[in-house]
């Protein structure tokens, strides 16, 4: 599950969520690496020939094209939320490299959870409410991580930290 919660003090508690990352750097390299070795085998054939210097660039800029769509992939991937929770205040920052980071936070009472099932950017669409405003939580999750995560803010939200 690409979120846990952390008990930082006794009335505190911390909700960090991030994107699924299914793919390691070292297994991206690994990728790129079988992408320019099968392409190479084709090459053989060529050898020695001046078509191998008419088809060499076609694969190093294919090998080019994957690593900066990892590359570009992973940096999207690298935002964050961070949730706090206190005796009286809910903290939610948003870190997005691009954007920079993004901050709410209100009174605890007021804060609750709210799933739009429908009608929002993605299924299951979890926003908390508080302080006249609605933000968006755990928008980069799966659909079954979304559903639980609202049935945890619920739950934790109206519970006395």
């Amino acid at each position: 599950m690409p979120y846990r919660w952390k008990q930082t003090s006794d009335s505190k508690q911390e909700l960090r969520l991030w994107p699924h990352n299914s793919l390691s750097p070292r297994a991206a390299m690994g990728v790129i690496l079988a992408l320019f070795l099968a392409g190479l085998i084709p090459l053989v054939t060529v050898l020695g020939s001046a078509l191998l210097w008419g088809l060499l660039p076609f694969l190093l800029i294919t090998v080019l094209g994957l690593w900066l769509a990892l590359e570009m992939n992973y940096r999207a991937r690298s935002v964050f939320e961070v949730l706090t929770l206190d005796k009286t205040r809910a903290r939610l920052i948003h870190h997005d490299p691009r954007s920079g980071d993004q901050e709410w936070s209100c009174n605890r009472y007021w804060a609750r959870p709210e799933m739009h099932t429908h009608g929002g950017p993605v299924p299951h669409y979890v926003t908390l409410i508080g302080d006249g405003r609605e933000v968006e939580i755990g928008s980069f999750l799966s659909e079954e991580e979304r559903i639980t995560l609202f049935d945890d803010l619920t739950r934790k939200l109206h519970d006395p930290a």
